[in-house]
């Protein structure tokens, strides 16, 4: 009888099954700011997982030779989170990473961060207007969701003919094998996007040869870049409106970029200098034909370097201007039937951004997986946070968000609009806060028809901007400031809203 006793007594404490007010899923640039402005707000209730064992995102897992920003330091930084130790105008992986770390502990954000924890799932339960979260620790609850996972989280390396045979070490820039020797190695390197005209001049002294596959010539433009050394660095933190200043400078030259962006007529002069720059840069006719882009500047990423033409240029370096379409055992064949024996492939074929991986874990309302809804075309969103039928959830650098900036200083200002969502949420008893249809297509309507005239539809390339059916996903047609502006407040009106209240005597009824 003790024991029956007992038992029902721990039964009838048995504490309620916790329920969070929000729910943040990533711990890079976007969940870290999520998490200190949630903070700030007075909210204590939610939590934060991350799948890897520190903070830092893209920062964390991209650790290629040479790996940095082409933004300047001044403007890759939080607006709350100046920083004055930045060892060069344009910061690299490495000091990115600490950055991170840093402002993640300066603002008590990492204790609070449940580590080495994979979102399995994200479903939303309609009997109780709530999130169902499977995570690779357990089961949890929540009020709301900031998807916060980020555009480039999965690297993306295509399936080609033969690709088994090659017995060869093999490896993507953002999963980089350090532990391999490149030194005197025959490699092929897939791509000359971002990533690769960093790592390519950092190998290229090493290797024996180095075959560059260039399925489309970017642009390459000068890097400003240069070291800051301790006497400046000294002097920013001493007066940090220097740093202020040197940011505000930095922002207003990209509204520069991105008015030339949204019209490309005032690129053309850009692109004539840049092309009569390259007769200056490479010698060699043959090559420098290969390497002039045939599109207009700006419509797939500008590229920033000092030493890419010149590593290309190295005696052991052969560009291959064109695709790789097959591999037959450790012989890479291009395009043009160009044939070559290595040792390594690099795969610099950047990520898996029109279909973002998060639609795989997650199950919106109408019981439908976000990935199967974009398996024929790419998400659309409201603001590049709110999607469709998927309730009191919001996703971090979405669709159509896309300005020349700091991915920071975007992820901040769509933050700002979501929290303002968050406490909406919150302070008013709601229960189910949804975008409205009409909303969402209107506004994906009219961010289509002023894409047309931007660079990134008309420039003549084929980018990542846009999907499988030529539709852009990414870019945001208008500036900086109207994008600020139209984030800067919560309107309830966009959205179906259903009170608590309501829901408990719809369900009584």
């Amino acid at each position: 009888m003790a024991a029956a006793k007992k038992t029902k007594s721990s039964a009838a404490k048995a504490p309620a099954e916790k329920i969070y007010d929000s729910f943040i899923v990533g711990a890079g640039i976007s969940g870290i700011a999520a998490a200190i402005k949630l903070k700030k707000e007075g909210y204590n209730n939610f939590k934060i997982i991350e799948r890897a064992d520190r903070v830092g995102g893209t920062w964390r897992e991209n650790t290629y030779p040479g790996c940095g920003c082409d933004v300047p330091s001044s403007l890759y930084s939080y607006s709350f989170a100046l920083s004055s130790k930045w060892s060069h105008l344009f910061a690299k992986q490495p000091e990115i990473l600490s950055y991170l770390e840093e402002v993640s502990d300066n603002f008590d954000i990492t204790p609070l961060i449940e580590f080495n924890t994979n979102l399995q799932s994200a479903t939303w339960d309609e009997s109780r207007y709530l999130w169902v979260l499977g995570t690779s620790n357990g089961e949890h609850l929540a009020r709301t969701v900031v998807f916060a996972t980020g555009p480039i989280t999965e690297s993306k390396t295509p399936v080609l003919p033969g690709l088994e045979s090659f017995s060869g070490e093999m490896f993507h820039s953002a999963k980089w094998n350090h532990d391999y020797d490149l030194t005197g190695k025959r490699v092929a390197v897939i791509g000359t996007g971002a990533s690769a005209i960093q790592f390519v001049p950092q190998i290229q002294p090493k290797v024996k040869e180095l075959f560059v596959f260039q399925r489309t010539a970017p642009w390459v433009l000068p890097k400003p870049d240069l070291p800051l050394g301790d006497r400046v660095k000294q002097t920013i933190e001493v007066l940090p409106v220097i740093q202020r200043g040197w940011r505000n400078a930095v922002s207003r030259s990209l509204n520069v970029i991105n008015f030339g962006l949204r019209n490309p007529k005032v690129l053309r002069p850009i692109s004539t200098a840049a092309k009569q720059l390259l007769r200056l840069q490479i010698s060699d006719k043959a090559l420098r034909k290969a390497v002039t882009p045939d599109f207009t500047l700006g419509c797939k990423r500008v590229l920033f370097a000092n030493d890419y033409y010149p590593a290309l240029q190295a005696d052991n370096t052969h560009l291959i201007p064109h695709g790789l379409v097959e591999v037959d055992g450790n012989t890479v064949v291009a395009a043009n039937g160009e044939r070559h024996e290595v040792d390594v492939i690099i795969w610099g074929t950047g990520f898996e951004v029109s279909h973002p991986p998060i639609g795989s874990k997650v199950v919106n309302a109408n019981g439908d997986r976000l990935s199967d809804l974009w398996k024929d075309t790419s998400p659309e969103a409201y603001l590049g946070a709110a999607l469709e039928n998927t309730p009191n959830a919001f996703l971090v650098l979405g669709p159509n968000v896309l300005v020349y900036d700091s991915f920071i200083g975007l992820a901040e200002a769509q933050l700002d609009y979501i929290i303002d969502g968050l406490k909406k949420v919150k302070d008013n008893d709601i229960g189910k806060i949804s975008i409205r249809s009409d909303v969402l297509r209107q506004h994906n309507a009219k961010v289509q028809k002023h894409l047309k005239s931007t660079v990134f539809n008309s420039g003549g390339c084929k980018s990542y901007y846009l999907d499988q059916n030529g539709r852009n996903f990414a870019a945001w047609p208008w500036s900086l400031a109207e994008l600020k502006r139209r984030l800067s407040v919560f309107d309830l009106d966009d959205y179906d809203v259903t009170y608590r209240n309501e829901a408990v005597l719809s369900k009584v009824s």
